[in-house]
């Protein structure tokens, strides 16, 4: 796996909360509860301070109020608004076995069931429905849709995707 990128990007600051200095985040994860274990993180692409979290709550599944240690008014939060939340590779949430982040994805190699070389993951768009890999081969991009059908393997140990293409999806 990848170990490159170090800092990941889980949500952003939209706006207060109250008077006492909480915040509500926009979540970029998928994992919404991922808030709860959320000891600490840093802002923006500052790296040398780290935000202790006193508490969370969830409000919504793509929303979180955040309440920072010893940031208790208003005023002292209010620059936080529209600035993004990171967390280092240790304060990522375990991972089960069949779970990948992104970021170790991208680069892997990726084949049909049968061995045939289609290409090399380049980004993962991520839907409501499911996962869609952009796929760079050597003349053209695929579109993959991350299903259990379509793409039903895939070997973290040998960074290979396997892909059970549909008619027409690799023309």
């Amino acid at each position: 796996m990848s170990k490159d990128i170090e800092y990941f990007r889980i949500g952003k600051f939209v706006t207060t909360r109250g008077l006492k200095g909480d915040l509500k985040v926009y979540s970029y994860t998928d994992n919404i509860d991922r808030f709860k274990e959320l000891d600490y993180f840093y802002i923006g692409k500052d790296r040398t301070k780290k935000y202790q979290v006193e508490k969370t709550s969830k409000i919504s599944n793509d929303m979180v109020v955040i309440k920072i240690k010893s940031y208790d008014t208003i005023e002292s939060v209010q620059a936080f608004i529209q600035k993004d939340l990171y967390v280092d590779r240790s304060n990522t949430y375990e991972l089960d076995d069949d779970e990948m982040l992104i970021v170790d994805m991208i680069g892997m190699k990726v084949e049909t069931v049968d061995g045939e070389y289609i290409g090399e993951l380049k980004e993962v768009l991520q839907y409501s429905a499911n996962d869609v890999y952009i796929v760079k081969g050597s003349d053209k991009e695929f579109l993959i849709p991350a299903t259990y059908e379509i793409v039903p393997k895939i070997d973290k140990e040998a960074r290979i995707i396997k892909v059970k293409p549909i008619p027409g999806l690799l023309d």
